[in-house]
């Protein structure tokens, strides 16, 4: 039953509490009619402002996107194909609302999203500065069920190592090896080693895996000779 429905039944019930009304003799059964009777005047009273609410949004669907304050979205989820990379932003009942409301914007290195009137509020995020150049015309949201995606093209079918640049320096300043003076310099080749396989995909351990049996065997080949 909607909105108009409700009243118009409201409206009937208050008609005929009246009627009864004018029509009751005793004072205990005028006294639980009149009860009703401003149980009904109420009830009536809040639908009518429900209904007049509902015609100022539908008059200017934006207003409750002005009215509506905005939080940012800080958490969030990606991964990638060799043609896109995919952010995951987890927003219950997003799916619920109008797809007008839901607005994400690309251009070659960034992306914005603002999601509006979203339970009472709008969710805002900007990405800058992306690791490396997007397709932005072929570009795309898609909204699943209390999941937004949002589908960056990549320009080429490069490996994605972080989302942006300043992860990416981040990163390297993290990966960087302390310099000691009284350290073995081997030490640190090894550790830097170490954590290049670590990082690194399957090629570059399978690089590095046979890097370091042929130099063991030219070590161990070095040995017998010195023996012989």
């Amino acid at each position: 039953m909607d909105l108009k429905e409700q009243i118009s039944q409201l409206e009937a019930d208050l008609q005929e509490l009246s009627s009864l009304l004018e029509k009751a003799e005793r004072k205990r059964v005028q006294d639980l009619l009149k009860q009703e009777q401003k149980k009904v005047e109420k009830e009536l009273a809040t639908k009518r402002q429900q209904q007049q609410q509902q015609a100022r949004k539908d008059a200017d669907p934006s207003a409750a996107s002005k009215a509506a304050y905005t939080v940012k979205i800080t958490s969030y989820a990606w991964d990638q194909s060799e043609k896109f990379v995919k952010i995951y932003l987890d927003l219950k009942d997003v799916h619920k609302i109008s797809s007008e409301n839901v607005e994400v914007e690309f251009t070659e290195r960034s992306f914005s999203v603002l999601i509006k009137d979203l339970n009472g509020k709008n969710h805002q995020m900007t990405v800058l500065n992306l690791l490396h150049p997007i397709n932005e015309k072929d570009s795309y949201k898609k909204v699943k069920t209390d999941i937004l995606l949002i589908m960056l093209k990549k320009e080429t079918t490069k490996k994605w190592e972080c989302l942006t640049a300043v992860e990416k320096r981040s990163k390297e300043k993290d990966s960087k090896p302390s310099m000691d003076e009284n350290a073995d310099p081997s030490d640190g080749l090894m550790s830097m080693l170490k954590k290049i396989y670590e990082d690194g995909d399957d090629e570059m351990k399978r690089t590095i895996n046979k890097a370091w049996t042929e130099s063991q065997d030219k070590k161990k080949r070095g040995e017998d000779l010195m023996d012989f």
